[in-house]
């Protein structure tokens, strides 16, 4: 099963006073950490639709390996209409969806791990009897979600999808935590003092150097999704240059080219991968989702004596 992730981070932080996705928890941003945690859990696909300090907090996420998309109403519109952005580019490329606001970054991967499990085409986590974030729905409900033209928001939306929401109880409380003021923000930094260690695996391939890692993996399935190097790096915040040189980097390594670039309309060029190319992005894909879950599970029985309870 294919899983995504839409994180909406377009608002302009009125009530905290200050920029939430870029204040820290521990030693990473608000952000960072909800961006982190999806991509612990396996979540493949991952897009942020940003508005406020977009700029700003678009350079700061630059390496997470995510695709940004812009609410340039972001004024004006609610937070629905942001999470109308994300979906509509969703629909099609994934079979569920995780979604969460950007302020709600104390979630586990775990909870994250127990929704997808459920099976569920519509679910919310609980715990102790009140629901949180992330909420799980199903690629399915995007066009009845995307149809809701009430006054509820996505609550409304999700309640007229024709789905009922299913409760999944989760031992954790982040789910509830928000950062909307100054006091919120302190109880998340309480919170997060208390939280368990985890470990965080990202998948590299070298010989001498480096030559492929998650961004550039990302790279490529948006060269094949928009058909065009510029317009992926554009999505990720690289630059065009940096993204040929990784990309002739990583060819380097193979006796076959892995995209092909042909002559498009008006003199455009346009790009796709190549048979090898889809081939070896699946099986990077698959094997770093391997080694992510027998890293989970080496985690738990090493260090279940120091770490008391689950990552």
């Amino acid at each position: 099963m294919t899983t995504g992730a839409v994180i909406t981070a377009a608002g302009m932080s009125s009530r905290m006073g200050d920029f939430k996705p870029m204040l820290s928890i521990g030693n990473i941003s608000i952000a960072q950490r909800v961006v982190a945690t999806l991509q612990q859990a396996g979540v493949e696909k991952i897009v942020m639709v940003t508005g406020f300090n977009a700029p700003v907090l678009e350079r700061h996420l630059a390496n997470r390996g995510i695709v940004f998309l812009r609410n340039e109403q972001y004024r004006t519109t609610q937070m629905f209409d942001s999470v109308r952005i994300g979906l509509e580019y969703m629909r099609g490329k994934c079979d569920s969806i995780l979604f969460t606001p950007v302020d709600i970054p104390l979630f586990t991967a775990a909870t994250v791990r127990t929704l997808l499990a459920s099976g569920a085409p519509l679910a919310v986590p609980v715990c102790g009897g009140t629901p949180g974030h992330p909420t799980l729905i199903s690629c399915g409900l995007i066009d009845a979600i995307l149809a809701y033209r009430g006054e509820g928001g996505l609550r409304g939306a999700l309640e007229s999808c024709g789905e009922t929401i299913r409760q999944i109880p989760v031992p954790d409380e982040g789910i509830l935590h928000d950062a909307d003021t100054p006091e919120d923000y302190k109880k998340l930094l309480r919170f997060h003092n208390e939280q368990l260690i985890r470990p965080v695996v990202s998948v590299t391939l070298s010989r001498e150097k480096v030559f492929f890692d998650q961004r550039l993996a990302l790279l490529l399935a948006l060269v094949e999704e928009t058909g065009s190097v510029r317009l992926a790096c554009q999505r990720m915040q690289m630059s065009y240059s940096s993204g040929w040189t990784a990309i002739r980097t990583l060819e380097s390594q193979f006796d076959k080219p892995l995209i092909l670039r042909s002559q498009g309309g008006a003199g455009s060029r346009r790009s796709r991968l190549t048979e090898e190319g889809r081939r070896f992005l699946s099986l990077y894909e698959d094997y770093a989702a391997a080694v992510r879950a027998d890293a989970e599970e080496l985690f738990a029985s090493y260090f279940r004596d120091v770490f008391h309870g689950e990552p």
